[in-house]
């Protein structure tokens, strides 16, 4: 069968492009925005990739089409693939007919840490020998991919909250059918299809509605949200992790997260040094010992798998150092995940000096919608730079108001990229925020690094 997936360089689409083609179907693909890591990665399976949306790409017409959830009504495809009556399906459709089906689903949902987490789980997995397949939002670091088809009977998803696509608004997690349901946390995102916290809870209530009364939710025993969420009907085993009631909790040993007891009440049952730091990737840490335990995994081996876990692509990623200088890559884009970042890495490197690089590019971030938090997520850097392009609807000087550190707004990239390569020197760390590609700073930073 001829795949063809419209919206491909998601990092959820991709993940499809990438089962459905181990399926062992002709994939190809189209995007508006191409680029790594999702890009490199399918090139490397042999999926074509198109530039842009020429309805050409659809003749002669592909057997099935799957629509990505950035497509909209007017998208030259949507409308050529409507007008023809091609079969579409939306992305978590054909993942729950095709997939899912086969599967006991151990699934990671929240908004912050969902690929984080789901990659450990997948790693924990795969190190205890149950060959696990997955479907994670973004490259993993162990595996090298996104997805994959293992033999084993369990499958790992990041359960996307976002809705499906034009034609379903439902979030995308309702198709997973979960068995073990990690709920992270629950803050409020994705402004552009969520009026309000209360309608995201709504729909993590719809997800509780498909657990089934044998499976598992975990949450963390201190999310208000999460609690309320649950309030409104839970019918499946609960266990509450990470605070005053839960069952796994954290002794650290560093003060960064980078080692640390496992804790069962008052009985240390693992150690874990990894390479992972900051306080949310040993919340995310405790999450994965206590899902990986409800399918015969042990702590103690789990804690020994998460030595050898390799954070996925940028997530704190080091993209490399010139004359002194290092540069990190970072997915965080809501002020909570940015103060999390911003701390974990402050933690890791004391004194030294952090130039955090800052792309408002989310949706959410693009509305304003947090624009008085973003200031006091960043107060741990020494030296703040946001990009503020004509696409940003709010005036970004806010950030500047409400920062405690010096904070230079800029709306020209390449005058951005020239004010960080001023104030860099040897010993600093820049670590550089984004959901997208922020026009290849990272590797202009570099080479300016460089010939400095």
């Amino acid at each position: 069968m001829h795949i063809h997936i419209l919206g491909i360089c998601g990092t959820f689409m991709g993940g499809i492009a990438l089962l459905a083609r181990q399926l062992g179907h002709r994939v190809t693909g189209s995007d508006a925005n191409v680029y790594p890591p999702m890009s490199d990665e399918l090139r490397e399976q042999g999926i074509e990739i198109i530039q842009g949306y020429d309805p050409s790409q659809l003749e002669p017409a592909p057997d099935l089409v799957v629509v990505g959830n950035a497509m909209k009504r007017g998208n030259p495809c949507v409308e050529h693939m409507l007008n023809r009556r091609l079969p579409f399906v939306s992305g978590p459709e054909w993942l729950e007919d095709h997939v899912v089906s086969r599967f006991k689903v151990l699934a990671v949902a929240g908004t912050h840490g969902k690929t984080t987490t789901a990659s450990m789980l997948a790693w924990v997995l795969d190190q205890a020998g149950f060959d696990p397949s997955f479907l994670i939002g973004g490259v993993t670091g162990g595996f090298g991919v996104s997805a994959r088809l293992g033999q084993g009977e369990y499958l790992v998803l990041e359960a996307d909250e976002y809705d499906t696509a034009f034609f379903d608004k439902r979030s995308k997690f309702v198709h997973y059918h979960p068995w073990v349901q990690i709920l992270n946390n629950l803050e409020y995102d994705h402004a552009d299809i969520f009026a309000s916290v209360e309608d995201i809870r709504r729909q993590f209530h719809h997800l509780i509605r498909t657990i089934p009364s044998e499976g598992w939710i975990l949450a963390p025993a201190g999310d208000e949200n999460i609690r309320k969420t649950l309030e409104m009907g839970c019918w499946s085993h609960l266990e509450y992790e990470d605070g005053p009631e839960g069952r796994f909790t954290a002794e650290l040993l560093e003060k960064d997260g980078s080692s640390f007891k496992v804790m069962c009440g008052d009985q240390e049952v693992a150690r874990v040094s990894w390479s992972g730091i900051g306080l949310h990737n040993v919340h995310n840490a405790l999450m994965v010992i206590a899902a990986a335990e409800k399918i015969g995994i042990s702590p103690a081996d789990s804690a020994a798998a998460l030595g050898s876990f390799v954070m996925p692509r940028r997530r704190m990623q080091l993209v490399g150092r010139e004359r002194g200088v290092a540069v990190y890559d970072d997915f965080a884009h809501h002020p909570t995940a940015i103060r999390t970042t911003v701390g974990g890495l402050r933690a890791s490197v004391g004194k030294d000096r952090i130039l955090a690089v800052l792309e408002p590019r989310s949706n959410t971030m693009k509305m304003g919608v947090f624009r008085e938090q973003i200031g006091p997520a960043l107060n741990e850097a020494d030296q703040v730079f946001v990009y503020a392009p004509d696409s940003i609807s709010w005036d970004a000087s806010v950030i500047a108001r409400t920062c405690t550190s010096p904070v230079l707004v800029e709306e020209d990239f390449d005058r951005l990229v020239a004010a960080v390569l001023r104030e860099a020197r040897e010993g600093d760390r820049i670590l550089v925020m984004s959901n997208g590609g922020f026009n290849g700073i990272h590797q202009k930073l570099l080479e300016g690094l460089r010939k400095a």
